[in-house]
């Protein structure tokens, strides 16, 4: 009996572990900030017309920038995503 109550504890951890990760990114986040409904998915897609490939690790700052990794010609670069309404693709650092 007692290897089923920690069975069933490790799921509801397991479970829990991405709320918990997007509570704390939100915590890192002035009280007034206003995140956007943009996606991974979105962000994917924009990275890829502005030329790069194999788009990786994509993460949203609090500034609704997305931040990630890629590849343009041949090499591996970090990018950013600005928000809108610019919407511009950047090598980090630009």
């Amino acid at each position: 009996m007692t290897w089923r109550i920690c069975a069933v504890a490790v799921t509801v951890a397991l479970a829990a572990a991405p709320l918990a990760r997007a509570e704390l990114q939100l915590a890192a986040c002035d009280p007034g900030t206003k995140i956007d409904g943009s996606t991974a998915a979105d962000a994917r897609k924009k990275i890829e017309k502005a030329g790069y490939r194999n788009v990786t690790d994509l993460r949203k700052g609090c500034d609704n920038a997305w931040h990630g990794k890629a590849e343009k010609e041949g090499q591996s670069v970090n990018v950013v995503l600005t928000p809108p309404p610019e919407g511009l693709v950047l090598e980090e650092g630009e």
